[in-house]
């Protein structure tokens, strides 16, 4: 399923999933509740979606509620995520970024219907 999303939006999700493999601290816990098989998982379906998402190509509704997640997760926790530090590793501030986030949770929830999927 396509979403039409702005340039920066689509800059949001592709650099929180890569924050995963550089200085977010995921655990396998947390991996399986955002919807991946664990740490492993997270890192190849993240390295999958990047390219996707920058490309403005389809997702899986899953797909979509997992990338948002992780980026709702990696963006605000300073204990697993990037936390503190996402404006240094992405180039964007807070600011920026939580007025990037909030339409982009609303886009995702309307269109792919993310909270009516049953698995986590």
């Amino acid at each position: 399923m396509t979403i039409e999303l702005t340039e920066e939006e689509r800059q949001v999700l592709s650099r929180a999933l890569h924050e995963w493999a550089g200085p977010a601290h995921c655990t396998e816990a947390l991996a399986v509740a955002m919807g991946f098989g664990g740490v492993a998982d997270l890192l190849a379906e993240g390295s999958r979606m990047r390219p996707l998402i920058r490309a403005g190509e389809p997702l899986s509704r899953r797909d979509w509620r997992r990338a948002l997640i992780s980026a709702e997760i990696v963006f605000a926790s300073d204990v697993f995520g990037s936390g503190i530090d996402w404006s240094i590793a992405t180039g964007l501030s807070d600011e920026e970024t939580i007025q990037i986030l909030r339409p982009l949770q609303r886009k995702i929830a309307r269109v792919a219907r993310i909270h009516q999927l049953s698995e986590a």
